[in-house]
């Protein structure tokens, strides 16, 4: 009876571990807007910022190609806890950043077997990939993600990506440090890319957070912060406000942000506002 009592009681406790290690997400409609300062967002800021729509709609523009790119090899604080399937590859400092506090934290849990294959691409080079492997594998220069500098193909260097410890980890935590999966399972449709396990999009948070919670992708959510117009997102202790603004008529327009803020184009034809109280 005790021992059965005893292995009840730890079940509890890991279960209750669980819970309140898990990131809390809650959504909900805003009853005010931050208050801060004023700002102007012209309308060429559509379309550049970690929210650009990259598909085979909406290419990236030249100011959608993020200003810090670089080698990776040339920066070996940041390969740290994986490996690079070749020497030139190239990301967005900000994103291999993240990328790098995230392979941290997978390491706490033992998956330690990443691997980078792809990551920014330019123009020239997309369009040699794309002559080389065809419309099923590559996607015209300009309407990929990889040449923004803000996706990258994640491998295992044990296994298919799919199969893989690293994959699967992914999954169910790159959307706690910005990432999410780009083309998921049953997605397709709406991507017009099938599943791709290796594909990962930084995003930032707490858009992530948001398109994790409601199983989006990325054109599902840019919809819904459209039609909602504001959202407030309460992460971790972090109080979000997430603000679409239409831009497509307008030269610019002026909207108040709070103490800080991100600015990000849709590539589309609006901006989204993100601010947050430090």
């Amino acid at each position: 009876m005790k021992k059965a009592v005893l292995t009840i009681l730890l079940l509890l406790l890991i279960i209750a571990k669980y819970i309140y290690s898990q990131p809390k997400i809650d959504i909900r409609e805003p009853n005010e807007k931050f208050l801060g300062s004023t700002i102007s967002i012209e309308k060429g800021q559509i379309y550049s910022g970690h929210l650009l729509l990259i598909n085979q709609g909406y290419p990236v523009q030249d100011s959608g190609i993020m200003k810090d790119i670089i080698h990776l090899s040339d920066n070996t604080f940041l390969v740290q806890g994986y490996s690079l399937l070749q020497p030139d590859i190239r990301l967005s400092e900000h994103v291999a950043n993240e990328f790098s506090k995230m392979i941290k934290a997978a390491a706490k849990d033992g998956i330690d077997d990443f691997m980078i294959n792809s990551g920014y691409r330019t123009f020239e080079e997309q369009e040699q990939l794309y002559l080389e492997m065809g419309t099923e594998y590559a996607m015209p220069a300009g309407f990929s993600e990889h040449n923004a500098g803000l996706s990258l193909d994640i491998g295992s260097s044990k296994m298919k990506m799919e199969n893989a410890r690293e994959g699967k980890w992914l999954e169910k935590n790159a959307w706690k440090y910005g990432f999410i999966l780009r083309y998921p399972k049953k997605k397709a449709a709406i991507t017009g890319i099938q599943y791709e396990p290796w594909h990962f999009r930084y995003v930032g948070l707490p858009h992530s957070a948001v398109i994790h919670q409601k199983d989006l992708v990325l054109e599902q959510y840019l919809k819904y912060i459209k039609k909602k117009k504001t959202i407030m997102v309460h992460l971790n202790g972090e109080e979000y406000e997430v603000s679409y603004y239409h831009l497509a008529d307008q030269a610019s327009i002026d909207v108040e942000v709070g103490n800080t803020y991100e600015v990000s184009g849709d590539n589309m034809s609006g901006v989204i506002v993100t601010s947050w109280e430090l």
